[in-house]
């Protein structure tokens, strides 16, 4: 028995993408945002902030699809993620 794909994402067109936002005076450096990205597209940045730690930077930031997991596990609210049309992303390169 054929059985489709669960994620048809891969062969449609990307209309959504996502704008990362990151208060870095509130992170506390844990790395849950990291750890449970499903792209693995965020890393801890290695600038310190005034506190002492490392908030988290887009390592390939086209690949975000805005499904907000990162701000969702962020236990200081340090990051929400902005939904925006692929298309009006690629026009401001």
């Amino acid at each position: 028995m054929l059985r489709r794909p669960r994620h048809r994402r891969s062969c449609l067109a990307k209309k959504v993408q996502g704008l990362v936002y990151v208060l870095e005076e509130w992170c506390k450096g844990c790395g849950f945002c990291v750890e449970f990205c499903p792209f693995d597209i965020m890393t801890l940045d290695g600038k310190m902030n005034s506190k002492g730690y490392s908030p988290p930077i887009l390592t390939d930031p086209e690949r975000c699809t805005g499904c907000d997991l990162c701000g969702m596990v962020c236990p200081e609210f340090a990051i929400w993620v902005k939904k925006v049309p692929a298309a009006k992303m690629e026009s401001r390169g």
